[in-house]
């Protein structure tokens, strides 16, 4: 077992991410370690998004990965392992769970999970990656202007204990990451499109020439979104390039 294979645990910290890669600066991480903590004073989502969790009420925590055979133009394929893994572990609960591209995990329309990435590189190489998870676990209530939360409490009425899904959440995106390592690649890929929110699913997104009608036909190995318009023609956009309507 890589992920999850060693734990450090600390009541609060500023953000799981940003003290992964300070110890790692300090030294190399066992690969697999995950920090986890109870409390983000600074929590972070995607592109400076923040990230809004209840004390004691969720999982919070980082995963050091060493990626060596992923060259860093296929990066993306790390998203879609650990996006897996996290459906992997719901759907031990919950039925519709999907991936809203890039990273994001929704149950039907909701969002229960999110995903920060941060990866080192030295030339076309990954020398690290960092997974930052936040899954909504116990909490009831969210009171920032995010649309769309919800919890696996709101979804099941069920408290669950944090160190103990952890440790199971641990072994599903472990299971995922053994793909990964073994070049299942193409096997990842189709599984990740399955799970994909909105697929082949006529819908309203927005880009910088304003609002149409689209469905998404696939995700590219550098992680672009192509969506085809009514029109037939297809687009590719990267992070924060389209709008979900």
């Amino acid at each position: 077992m890589i992920i999850g294979s060693k734990k450090i645990y600390y009541k609060n910290l500023s953000s799981t991410n940003t003290y992964c890669a300070s110890l790692q600066k300090k030294g190399k991480l066992q690969e697999g370690t995950i920090i986890h903590t109870n409390f983000q004073t600074a929590g972070r989502g995607q592109m400076g998004n923040t990230w809004e969790s209840e004390t004691d009420k969720n999982l919070l925590f980082s995963i050091i990965l060493y990626p060596f055979s992923i060259k860093a133009q296929n990066q993306f394929i790390i998203s879609k392992t650990i996006s897996l893994g996290i459906c992997d572990f719901l759907e031990r609960y919950l039925r519709n769970i999907f991936i809203k591209w890039p990273n994001d995990i929704y149950i039907n329309n909701d969002k229960i999970a999110g995903i920060l990435f941060e990866n080192s590189l030295i030339q076309d190489e990954i020398e690290y990656a960092i997974a930052g998870i936040g899954l909504n676990v116990n909490q009831e209530k969210f009171i920032s202007n995010a649309p769309n939360p919800t919890s696996l409490k709101i979804l099941t009425g069920i408290s669950f204990d944090l160190n103990d899904i952890l440790s199971v959440l641990s072994k599903d995106l472990d299971n995922r990451y053994e793909q990964l390592k073994y070049d299942r690649i193409s096997q990842i890929g189709n599984e990740y499109i399955s799970h994909l929110y909105r697929y082949n699913q006529w819908s309203e997104y927005k880009d910088s020439k304003g609002i149409f009608d689209g469905r998404i036909l696939s995700v590219t190995d550098a992680g672009r979104l192509q969506i085809e318009d009514r029109s037939g023609r297809i687009y590719e956009y990267g992070f924060k390039e389209v709008d979900f309507l």
